[in-house]
């Protein structure tokens, strides 16, 4: 006998009931050892507050994954729910998202490109040494290129990113990837207001990057220079990071019929979702905007000395 019934009122049962697939109350409630009226009470009892939380945390969780386009885990909707004073575990969130079934998009398997350099001997510095954090906004940057494909061809993105609140400050798209490309990026990071002077650019030891040309541009705009070892690609890790998440989240998920496609897409990207609201672990899945935003408040916050 099947271990799922369909509990029948035998006095009011339709005509096509089927009688095989199941059995009146009366009877299963005398094999289950429990009253009539138990059973009548139990099925018109009002939902519990425990399921209505349940529910309602699953109508939270379904949007924030929702608005995330369907990239955030249960550490970042809990962050989201945190935020709008949603108290539960993240281990909870957890169980509802395998509930209702919403997975985050999984990267591919992918390796760090190896950049080799111009086979030059360059005198440029290693100031950052593998340590991506800083204590404040504008002291450190690191930066990369890389390209995405379209139908007309690749289209090259050359980013600067801000160590401390893991911006991108600077960016620059073109279908090419000579020394412009990157000038163009480094100068609308120092435009945003986001670089502070003497300021360190950390990039990895591509031609571009170790040219005369960007070496005369960082120093115009006041920027010291700084390179990792040639084929490690860990030495840039951070600005790695940013090009695997970008791909995993977006671009390996999109075809693009065009460059300006392409490019109108990781624009909207970068500046309305990964800048504003993309949460990061790095961060204390904080946001770039919110740890901006603190920065500015204790710099701007006078100490009482009444």
């Amino acid at each position: 006998m099947s271990d799922k019934f369909e509990f029948i009122d035998a006095q009011h049962a339709p005509e096509n009931t089927n009688t095989h697939a199941a059995l009146p109350i009366v009877r299963m409630c005398r094999l289950l050892a429990v009253s009539r009226s138990g059973f009548y009470e139990w099925r018109t009892r009002p939902e519990s507050a425990t399921a209505a939380r349940r529910d309602e945390l699953s109508r939270l969780i379904t949007a924030f994954f929702a608005a995330s386009d369907g990239t955030y885990g249960y550490r970042r909707v809990h962050a989201d729910l945190t935020a709008q004073d949603v108290h539960c575990g993240p281990e909870l969130v957890r169980q509802i998202m395998r509930e209702l079934g919403l997975r985050p998009c999984q990267p591919r398997p992918w390796r760090f490109g190896l950049t080799g350099g111009d086979g030059q001997a360059h005198d440029i510095p290693d100031l950052v040494a593998r340590d991506f954090t800083a204590e404040e906004p504008g002291r450190k940057t690191v930066g990369d290129i890389t390209y995405i494909p379209t139908d007309e061809g690749w289209l090259y993105l050359s980013t600067v990113i801000d160590c401390h609140t893991r911006a991108v400050i600077g960016w620059a798209m073109d279908d090419n990837y000579k020394t412009p490309l990157i000038e163009t990026a480094i100068h609308k990071a120092a435009r945003s207001g986001h670089l502070a002077q003497n300021a360190i650019f950390h990039s990895d030891r591509g031609s571009n990057y170790t040219s005369a040309t960007f070496a005369a541009t960082l120093t115009t705009l006041g920027i010291r220079h700084s390179v990792g070892r040639t084929g490690i690609c860990y030495d840039n890790a951070l600005a790695e990071s940013f090009f695997a998440t970008l791909k995993n989240e977006l671009t390996h998920r999109t075809h693009y019929p065009t460059r300006e496609h392409a490019r109108r897409d990781i624009a909207r990207y970068i500046e309305l979702r990964y800048n504003s609201r993309r949460r990061h672990s790095a961060l204390g899945y904080r946001t770039p905007r919110e740890m901006f935003d603190a920065h500015h408040a204790r710099r701007t916050t006078v100490p009482n000395t009444v």
